[in-house]
């Protein structure tokens, strides 16, 4: 770096020197903030803190000082009063600009013209610069007329610009939406407004007009066939002789394809062919009674006219080599018209002695061309994949918003609230399972199942809900007809296996003996006997001692002895008939006697107090062998 040069020395080589003491060659700081905002500060020093001899006044206080007015001569200048302000909606409140334009459409499905011109009228609203385009309304046109496009801005380029009215001129192309309209003149108004704003206008076209609206008011050329045939005499001759042919148009083979009747009428006076169709009642189509109107059928072209288009080919004998003639007509033979082959299977009886003097053919048979109805489709369901009933899994197969199955109302009203309950064990090698007990609930109404299991303290299993109501289906019985479980299968030592898990029917409520003493019909002779023997055991007497043994034993006195003390105490009296049922339910031999394990288990779920001194010894004394208890003269000591 150059130190600034010695005052007084011209600024050449050898003149300047070097400031070896110079350590700092930083620009000063010009940039800074001030209460969050940035302030741009004039510098004071330059490179290496050297001053700068220039003025330090910021290049805002030089224009005040320039604008300064001699106020002390003229005094303070009175300024003029703010004009008022007028927003644009206001000022330019109902004035719009109007623009005649055109623009060309193609027109591709129509060999008489190419394209289209159609004229509009471009408005710009200098209140809000928006724009819209109004086609004029043609009566009779044909064409959607009317507002193009709704008043709104309208976008210019993809960078987000939108149209102004400086972008409007005559004698320029616009793109709106992809479509290109060329404004050829404005009306007087938007014309003096655009020159008072310094716009040069370009001169006024000629509105471009439609070439087919033209033609149109051209008068209509008539074309004259001339011909050497003698009409008159084939008119006088065959005058209201039609000859019938009933025909069908197979078309299964495309796709939605079908197979229609039609009746073909061909007129002996002028050879010409007329295809009726033939409608049936609710055969969803529109009563249209014509499929091809009246009219001469060409049978061979010339070479020439194959490639014309046919639509717009005035046919004539030039471009015909051979017209169908009634002798094409035969029953029993394809007949191809307009590129539809038609079979023709039948005729009247007019058009069989036409062709037997005409032509000799007396042989003219009705063809059969009914077709057989194809035997039904078996329909056949997807294999059940468990969840659910399979009566409410196939109704997605019936219909593709399923119903619910429809139930037996009249077995619901009948045996509503009509439950059969039944107590089960479950047969399982595992011996945590041999204890487990479990309530059935079989719903006439529904034929549905549910198993409840109820709560035994102490034992690690938690009880309740074990099944929900569901109908449960026998084993071996097919999913397409699944036999599901009735009342006749519920009995005393019956099996049920429900979803792989087996249960041994063990006892029944009253309600159930009363249901089948009601219904025996329904229940097998087996049935019958299991439900005759736990009756009878129920109603079997418990084992009374006599005096004389009583005599005899003094351990029997001493028994009843404890007995009567129980019963003077009062300790837990209960009803002996629901303590006896538990009982007699896990004595499947009626011995009288259970298990030590399972008696326990009894008394804790009726709350007898066996931790009793009293009640101690009563089970001793009735304690039969090392794991045997007689429960008859334990349920004495509780009885009510």
């Amino acid at each position: 770096m150059m130190s600034n040069p010695v005052h007084g020395l011209p600024f050449l080589p050898g003149t300047s020197f070097k400031d070896s003491t110079k350590t700092a060659f930083h620009r000063s700081q010009t940039l800074g903030y001030r209460n969050g905002y940035a302030v741009v500060q004039c510098p004071t020093v330059g490179i290496g803190g050297d001053r700068l001899q220039v003025s330090q006044l910021s290049q805002a206080e030089l224009d005040k000082l320039a604008n300064k007015a001699p106020v002390l001569t003229y005094g303070k200048p009175k300024q003029a009063p703010r004009a008022e302000f007028i927003p644009a909606y206001v000022a330019f409140d109902k004035k719009v600009l109007k623009f005649d334009a055109y623009f060309q459409e193609d027109v591709p499905l129509s060999t008489e013209e190419h394209y289209r011109i159609r004229q509009v009228n471009i408005y710009y609203y200098l209140e809000d610069d928006s724009m819209s385009v109004i086609e004029p309304v043609v009566e009779n046109s044909g064409i959607p007329q009317g507002k193009l496009i709704k008043r709104q801005r309208l976008a210019k380029n993809d960078q987000g610009d939108h149209y102004h009215w400086k972008d409007l001129n005559r004698g320029i192309n616009i793109t709106i939406y992809g479509r290109t309209f060329r404004i050829v003149d404005c009306d007087k108004f938007t014309q003096v407004f655009l020159e008072s704003q310094g716009i040069e206008l370009n001169p006024p076209e000629k509105m471009a007009l439609d070439p087919y609206t033209e033609l149109r008011k051209q008068p209509l050329r008539k074309y004259v066939t001339p011909t050497d045939f003698d009409q008159l005499k084939q008119f006088l001759t065959f005058d209201k002789q039609v000859l019938r042919f009933y025909a069908i148009w197979d078309d299964t083979d495309s796709m939605f394809g079908e197979c229609r009747t039609y009746i073909i009428h061909y007129y002996l006076m002028d050879d010409t062919v007329e295809i009726r169709e033939v409608h049936e009642r609710n055969d969803g189509r529109d009563p249209f009674p014509l499929l091809m109107s009246r009219q001469r059928m060409p049978k061979v072209l010339v070479e020439n006219a194959k490639n014309f288009p046919r639509c717009v080919l005035e046919i004539s004998d030039k471009e015909v080599l051979e017209w169908y003639t009634a002798k094409d007509f035969i029953v029993g033979k394809p007949l191809t018209i307009l590129g539809r082959t038609f079979f023709i299977y039948d005729c009247d009886p007019f058009t069989r002695q036409y062709y037997k003097e005409k032509f000799g053919i007396s042989d003219l048979p009705r063809i059969d061309v009914s077709k057989k109805e194809p035997p039904p489709v078996k329909q056949e369901l997807p294999p059940y994949n468990g969840y659910g009933l399979v009566e409410d899994s196939a109704q997605n197969c019936f219909a593709l918003i399923p119903k619910a199955p429809k139930k037996d109302v009249i077995k619901m009203l009948m045996n509503e609230n009509k439950v059969l309950r039944y107590l089960a064990a479950l047969e399982s090698p595992i011996p945590e399972d041999k204890d487990r007990r479990f309530v059935f609930s079989y719903f006439l109404a529904t034929d549905m199942i549910s198993i409840f299991e109820p709560p035994v303290r102490n034992s690690g299993i938690i009880g309740g809900k074990y099944l929900g109501r569901t109908k449960v289906v026998k084993p071996g019985s097919s999913v397409e007809n699944p036999i599901y479980y009735g009342p006749s299968d519920f009995f005393i030592g019956a099996v049920i296996e429900v979803f792989g898990h087996r249960f041994v029917i063990l006892d029944t409520d009253d309600y159930v003996l009363k249901y089948m003493e009601s219904n025996a019909a329904q229940y097998s002779p087996e049935a019958l006997l299991s439900i005759q023997n736990r009756v009878r055991k129920q109603e079997a007497p418990a084992p009374e001692l006599d005096n004389q043994q009583m005599e005899e034993d003094p351990g029997v006195q001493e028994l009843e002895a404890l007995i009567d003390t129980i019963q003077r105490q009062g300790k837990d009296r209960l009803c002996r008939d629901n303590i006896r049922k538990m009982f007699q339910i896990y004595d499947k031999e009626a011995s009288g006697h259970v298990d030590r394990e399972m008696f326990f288990k009894i008394c804790d779920s009726f709350h007898l107090p066996v931790d009793d001194s009293l009640v101690k010894e009563l089970i001793r004394m009735c304690s039969h062998g090392e794991d045997k208890i007689d429960y008859y003269n334990f349920i004495r000591a509780f009885s009510s």
